[in-house]
């Protein structure tokens, strides 16, 4: 049931490809094998309004929150990581910030409903 969602500054949008990326990004997790294929949701969110330090506006970013359910290595979750940054940085290699956030959702507290 993993979760990802793709967070970034409204300039980013002028010079990478979102729909590409998110497409690609998905496509690795599909390929990673951890994950059951109709399980995997994938999202992406402009954000209209950030900081960042010093340079407040000035510097972009592109961030992933991936949540998924408890139980894999931090060995696999962070070989799951890396994959997701390489491609970040083969669509994005002029983003001043590129980060990605894995965390995990307890099994025992998950819930969901798949309708229709």
């Amino acid at each position: 049931m993993p979760n990802l969602v793709l967070e970034y500054s409204d300039p980013v949008a002028e010079q990478v490809n979102i729909t590409a990326m998110l497409e690609d990004l998905h496509q690795t997790c599909l390929m990673s094998g951890l994950f059951e294929p109709d399980s995997i949701k994938s999202r992406s969110y402009p954000c209209h309004r950030w900081l960042i330090g010093e340079h407040e506006d000035s510097k972009d970013f592109i961030h992933i929150q991936f949540s998924l359910l408890d139980g894999r290595s931090e060995e696999t979750r962070k070989q799951l990581a890396e994959q997701l940054l390489a491609v970040m940085r083969h669509h994005a290699p002029s983003v001043y910030s590129l980060t990605i956030d894995v965390r995990e959702m307890e099994k025992a507290i998950f819930t969901r409903a798949i309708q229709g």
